[in-house]
């Protein structure tokens, strides 16, 4: 049976054949002269939230008796009564529950949906009895049915990267996989990509390709470009000190005293960036996928993937948009993405003004531009490892706890990286004296040293001597 198509069926009732009876009449012969067809009116596929009127015509010369509407599950296994008229009494009643109540009678055999909803798609059959005019303890049946097509339109859309966060290769190509999530339509909707508001014409590839990630990169010629890290302070861009000047000397490796004013940028921070070192010759190959698959609301969810070879160099701040077309929808649904390398990070320290035994924190919080995809971070001591020992450290955020004055201008570097680009920050952590807690009474690690830890270890070595005496 095809979507949105009725199929109807009447018949006129001839003798010695078998029908149907309701519950309380009895089944026998019929006369010739008894006469009923049933019919139901097609109706075109329908949106969710939609009225929907099921008309179910009759044309007989007996005296009427019932109109039962059913609704067929389960293959047809099952039929659901969900509206009847009964003529004996000229009473209608509803078979559903008082909390899913919706059908209204129109008119004895029209039965009227005010809101359609997903669940309502399905065959719906009606059946008319009448009281054959010979003899009235006769019952006789006939029934037509329709297919009722429910549509519903997506009600989201989303673009995403399917490895995100990634590292960033300056003399290697990168596949790169774009994925679209359409959720909530019925039927399935069509999806594509446009790259720069044009359509894209790519390959589809029925399964994810073996190893994608070793793809080997087509059409690339290496070369050497100049020397692209370019130092900047971002106070002289206004974006960090108010247009002070910046540092112009290190500051000293003991501790800064506590003054009334304090005429160095705190922190210091350095913005450099990088850039693949390699081109492609020729235009990109685009790969494509489309699947669907089914939810539990009676819904689809499709997902579409675009993947190419990726080259920073023309992809960089290149606009990438998935749209859908689907019956319900008046016109094509959209999500869109710049694919952007970072540049100019923003990072806060908090306190600050450190002081020793601080805890310190220090945060990146966004960047110049908007970022797709979400960059990798991974913070870095220069010259040393961090204050944990370890070599680096991976997250938006570096927490130092209970700095020592030895970290007092230690530099430290935040690298944010896509596969679009890297990009730099380094930001000088300045630690101040800390009044409550004296001179020469904390070691490397900030811990209190001196009279307190003497007669500490004093304490302990008197102990192990009497357990062993």
């Amino acid at each position: 049976m095809g979507r949105g198509q009725a199929v109807g069926q009447s018949w006129a009732v001839k003798p010695q054949v078998g029908l149907c009876t309701s519950s309380d009449e009895s089944v026998g012969p019929v006369p010739v002269r008894t006469y009923l067809t049933v019919s139901i009116e097609p109706l075109p596929p329908v949106v969710v939230g939609d009225a929907v009127t099921l008309k179910c015509n009759f044309k007989t010369d007996g005296k009427m008796r019932e109109i039962v509407w059913y609704r067929v599950t389960d293959g047809g296994t099952i039929k659901q009564k969900i509206f009847t008229f009964d003529a004996m009494f000229s009473t209608n009643f509803s078979h559903m529950e008082n909390y899913r109540k919706r059908e209204d009678l129109v008119y004895q055999s029209t039965v009227r949906l005010p809101e359609v909803r997903i669940s309502d798609n399905g065959p719906y059959e009606c059946h008319v009895g009448i009281y054959d005019r010979a003899t009235r303890e006769k019952v006789v049946l006939a029934s037509g049915n329709i297919f009722l097509n429910v549509m519903a339109p997506p009600t989201s859309i989303s673009v995403l990267a399917a490895d995100t966060p990634a590292p960033f290769s300056r003399y290697q190509a990168q596949n790169f996989t774009l994925v679209c999530v359409v959720s909530g339509g019925k039927p399935a909707p069509l999806v594509y990509f446009k790259r720069d508001g044009e359509p894209i014409e790519a390959t589809p590839l029925p399964e994810p390709p073996a190893g994608a990630g070793s793809w080997a990169p087509r059409n690339l010629l290496h070369r050497d470009l100049d020397d692209t890290k370019v130092p900047k302070s971002l106070a002289a861009e206004g974006e960090v000190g108010g247009g002070r000047p910046p540092a112009t000397v290190d500051p000293p490796r003991g501790l800064a005293a506590e003054r009334g004013s304090v005429t160095e940028t705190i922190p210091e921070t350095v913005v450099s960036r990088e850039f693949p070192r390699w081109v492609h010759v020729a235009e990109p190959i685009y790969y494509f996928r489309h699947t669907h698959a089914p939810v539990s609301d009676g819904t689809v969810e499709a997902r579409a993937t675009l993947t190419w070879t990726l080259n920073p160099q023309i992809d960089n701040e290149a606009l990438f948009s998935c749209e859908v077309k689907h019956p319900a929808l008046s016109m094509p649904m959209q999500s869109e993405v710049t694919l952007v390398a970072p540049k100019g990070p923003k990072i806060t320290m908090t306190p600050t003004r450190a002081r020793v035994g601080d805890t310190v924190r220090i945060l990146v919080q966004g960047f110049q531009n908007e970022v797709f995809p979400e960059p990798l971070f991974t913070w870095t001591r220069v010259g040393s490892r961090l204050l944990d020992g370890s070599a680096e450290h991976d997250g938006k955020e570096l927490v130092l706890e209970r700095v020592p004055a030895e970290l007092n201008g230690s530099m430290y570097r935040c690298t944010a990286q896509n596969p679009l680009g890297s990009t730099d920050t380094h930001t000088r952590l300045i630690v101040f004296e800390n009044p409550n807690i004296p001179r020469g009474t904390e070691d490397s690690n900030g811990s209190l040293t001196g009279h307190c830890g003497f007669r500490l270890v004093l304490a302990l070595t008197l102990t192990v001597i009497l357990e062993l005496t």
